[in-house]
């Protein structure tokens, strides 16, 4: 199933705030380190950057982000601040790495309403189980069944409601992507 990148901008557009929720790019595997402090691999790196371009090439890089204090999250977002340049307000949550789903919805609840672009990095299986509690009914069933699979290293999904943050809840935000890193090449 390719996906038509200017179809998912287009789309975004008629929005007046967007959600991304990402999983982090491709890290070392379990093992030797404890987990919070794994690294990305060389090819995370590279997807990381990658999915950066992306996201800024789609006109939606981020007013503000929320992102795992696990090195490997810090890492994927570390690559896209390069492309994304200074102007993101960034924090660093450990909730997102052990707080399961509800630590998504108290991300956010504490988003100013005047940002429109809100991004979260994290990890599976909380981002993929929270973007199908936030996916709106009326979602495209195709995109829904991607996200039961889960999300694969550097993949996001992103959401578009007229909503401010601080009031969505369950199923307040139309699914409009789940893209794979492999989109964007």
């Amino acid at each position: 199933m390719g996906i038509k990148l200017n179809k998912v901008a287009k789309a975004a557009k008629k929005y007046k705030h967007i959600l991304i929720i990402m999983r982090h790019a491709k890290a070392e595997p379990f093992g030797g380190k404890d987990d919070l402090e794994r690294e990305l691999t060389d090819k995370g790196l590279k997807q990381a950057k990658t999915v950066g371009k992306g996201i800024e090439a789609l006109g939606l890089k981020p007013d503000q982000i929320s992102c795992s204090a696990a090195t490997r999250t810090r890492q994927t977002l570390d690559r896209m601040l390069k492309i994304f340049g200074d102007d993101p307000i960034v924090d660093y949550r450990i909730n997102l790495y052990d707080g399961g789903v509800q630590a998504v919805f108290d991300e956010l609840a504490h988003v100013k309403p005047k940002q429109r672009v809100f991004m979260i990095v994290g990890h599976e299986p909380t981002v993929s189980i929270a973007s199908q509690w936030i996916a709106s009914a009326d979602s495209d069933a195709e995109r829904l069944d991607l996200l039961n699979l889960g999300l694969s290293p550097a993949s996001l999904v992103i959401f578009g409601s007229d909503k401010p943050f601080d009031e969505w809840q369950v199923h307040s935000g139309d699914l409009l992507a789940v893209i794979n890193v492999k989109d964007f090449d």
